[in-house]
């Protein structure tokens, strides 16, 4: 590429990194573009660095070169200053990185959820047409746990006899360390050629699916249904990306290419470990809407009208959020 033709390309969104750098030394009260401009500061200082690069690299002017070192110059000490580099890049993987890295992860995507939507549906419509289906696949005592916690006469849902008297707090930090463990596992499996992630995608849509269709089955729909489906957006949505992730890391193993299977991890890894952070903060999110509100006794319709909306908010977070941004490639 000669300089002019990479002069012309990117000049646009050079003056737009100027305009936004100007625009985050006014005092947080007085800046003038939008959040969510300002929130694309970290991935356009990345482009402008590699710019950079490139330009010193293909031995360009020295007066682009000063131009855009200035720019990196002044880019870092504002992406370092007192509130530290930390919080604009946590901020810049939750608005862009993350839904993103999904995207780019669409094929993956796809085959986790068909391994984990298809059982669960089948499974599902079996155990509601056959009452005694579920214990092929789940004991007799966590069948009874199950009914005990969505049976319409506890006051205290989605919780059995034992638990009834822990705190929301308690059945909070309960939930995170399930739900990240479920999450992890589905991750880490797919180093065993992705038979380990499919396996518990597999196994764990029979599992949610087969307790759906026993207690919808039971008459339990108004308590069950409700209860899961607002955490459920976050949740669900979660552990297929974790099955993503872990398919990621099996097609390394399977089908390195022209790598070593050592360097096709290591590549496939990158993208992996963006998805399963991403996962980990929907897998918190989704805990603390179980415990704080998925319990709380509500009419179901209420609980449907936000469990719509949160199936919203993530569905065009995934689908929307980071794209757009002038200078991207």
């Amino acid at each position: 590429m000669r300089q002019q033709q990479f002069e012309m390309e990117n000049q646009s969104l050079w003056d737009h990194i100027t305009v936004l750098m100007d625009d985050l030394r006014r005092p947080q009260g007085k800046r003038r573009l939008s959040l969510q401009e300002q929130l694309c500061f970290p991935a356009h200082y990345r482009q402008l660095c590699s710019h950079y690069a490139l330009a010193r690299g293909r031995g360009f002017s020295p007066a682009l070169i000063e131009q855009l070192h200035g720019m990196v110059l002044r880019g870092h000490s504002l992406f370092y200053r007192q509130q530290g580099g930390w919080r604009w890049r946590l901020l810049g993987f939750i608005s862009a990185g993350f839904p993103s890295a999904v995207r780019r992860s669409g094929g993956y995507f796809a085959i986790s959820l068909l391994f984990f939507l298809l059982p669960a549906v089948l499974m599902g419509v079996g155990c509601y047409q056959q009452e005694d289906l579920i214990y092929t696949l789940i004991d007799d005592t966590t069948v009874a746990q199950m009914e005990s916690s969505y049976d319409p006469t506890n006051l205290r849902l989605g919780r059995a006899l034992e638990r009834e008297s822990e705190t929301d707090f308690t059945m909070f930090g309960y939930y995170i360390l399930n739900n990240i463990g479920i999450g992890f596992r589905t991750f880490a499996s797919g180093i065993l050629f992705a038979v380990g992630t499919l396996f518990i995608l597999l196994f764990n849509g029979l599992v949610i699916g087969g307790l759906a269709g026993h207690l919808t089955q039971l008459g339990y729909h108004d308590t069950f249904w409700p209860f899961v489906s607002g955490h459920g957006s976050f949740e669900l949505t979660a552990i297929v990306i974790c099955g993503a992730a872990g398919l990621r890391l099996g097609h390394a193993v399977i089908a390195p290419g022209q790598w070593t299977r050592v360097q096709a991890l290591k590549h496939q890894a990158e993208e992996a470990l963006l998805l399963v952070m991403g996962a980990a903060l929907m897998l918190l999110v989704a805990a603390f809407i179980e415990a704080f509100w998925s319990s709380m006794q509500l009419q179901p319709m209420t609980k449907y009208l936000v469990a719509a909306l949160l199936w919203s908010v993530v569905i065009a977070y995934l689908l929307m959020m980071g794209r757009g941004r002038r200078g991207s490639h």
